[in-house]
C-alpha cells in the first residue's frame, strides 16, 4: 500500500503565491527599492526564496532583505495574511492518518519559514510526522536527493510513497527518487503540458482530490510504478 503521503506546501497544501508576492514587495518597499513585477515573481516561483530574490530584484542587498523578510513573515503569519491552510485540506490530511498513512511535508522553504508549522497548537503539528526543509535536507528539488533524509529516517520504500506538488521540479525530484507523483493544478499557474508526463501519475484540480488518487494507487498496486496508459485512467478531474 501507499504508506507515506509527502506534501509540498506552497501552492499545494496552501495557495501562497499572491500572499508571498505582497510580502516580498512590502520588504522591498521598506528597503526603498521598487516593487518586483508579477512576471518576475511568477517566473521564479518554486525556487528557494534567497535564490529567487536576486532575479526578482537585481542588485538586492540579500542579507538585509533576509533579515527584514524574517520579521515581516512573522507579522504576516500573526495577522493571518499568510499560510492559512483551508479546513478541507486539513481534513484530507486527517483522512490519510485515519487510513494508517504517514504524512510529511517536504518544501524548499528555509527553517525560519516553516518553524511556526511545528509549534504546539498549529494545525499541522499533530497531523504530520515530520517537516523536511532547506535546513534539514542537503539537496533541493528538482534534485531527487531532496528525499534522501526522509527516506532514510522512515525506511519506507520509495514505491510506497506519494509526493504531491505543483511544479515540474517537484515531479522530476519525485520521479528520479522512485516515488509516485501527483501534480496539483489548483493554483492555476501550471497546466499538464508543463510537466514531463513520464513522472506524473495523476493531476488534481484541488488538493482534496488527492485522497481518491492515493486510494486508486493502492488498488492498482503500489509495488510498481504505473505505466503511461494507467495515468490517463486515474486522472482526477
Amino acid at each position: 500500500m501507499i504508506r507515506a503521503v509527502i506534501v509540498d506546501f506552497d501552492d499545494t497544501l496552501c495557495l501562497t503565491r499572491a500572499a508571498s508576492f505582497a510580502l516580498e514587495n512590502e520588504v522591498l518597499a521598506e528597503m526603498g527599492r521598487p516593487p518586483m513585477s508579477p512576471d518576475a515573481h511568477l517566473s521564479t516561483w518554486g525556487e528557494p526564496l534567497l535564490d529567487a530574490m536576486p532575479k526578482r530584484s537585481p542588485g538586492l542587498d540579500l542579507p538585509r532583505f533576509a533579515a527584514l523578510h524574517r520579521r515581516a513573515l512573522e507579522r504576516h503569519i500573526a495577522d493571518g495574511r499568510l499560510d492559512l491552510i483551508p479546513a478541507e485540506n486539513l481534513r484530507a490530511l486527517d483522512e490519510f492518518v485515519r487510513e494508517g498513512r504517514a504524512v510529511f511535508l517536504l518544501t524548499s522553504r528555509t527553517e525560519d519559514e516553516v518553524r511556526h508549522m511545528s509549534t504546539a497548537g498549529h494545525a499541522l503539528a499533530e497531523r504530520v510526522s515530520g517537516i523536511y526543509h532547506a535546513g534539514n535536507t542537503r539537496f533541493r528539488k528538482p534534485d531527487p536527493r531532496a528525499f534522501d533524509e526522509l527516506l532514510a529516517a522512515t525506511a519506507i520504500p520509495p514505491r510506497q510513497c506519494v509526493y504531491v506538488g505543483d511544479s515540474p521540479g517537484d515531479a522530476l525530484a519525485a520521479g528520479g527518487a522512485g516515488l509516485h507523483f501527483v501534480g496539483c493544478l489548483e493554483s492555476g499557474v501550471r497546466q499538464p503540458a508543463d510537466f514531463d508526463s513520464r513522472h506524473v501519475d495523476a493531476f488534481i484540480d484541488a488538493f482534496t482530490d488527492v485522497v481518491g488518487v492515493v486510494r486508486r494507487l493502492d488498488r492498482a498496486g503500489a509495488g510498481a510504478r504505473p505505466v503511461a496508459g494507467d495515468r490517463v485512467a486515474r486522472q482526477a478531474t
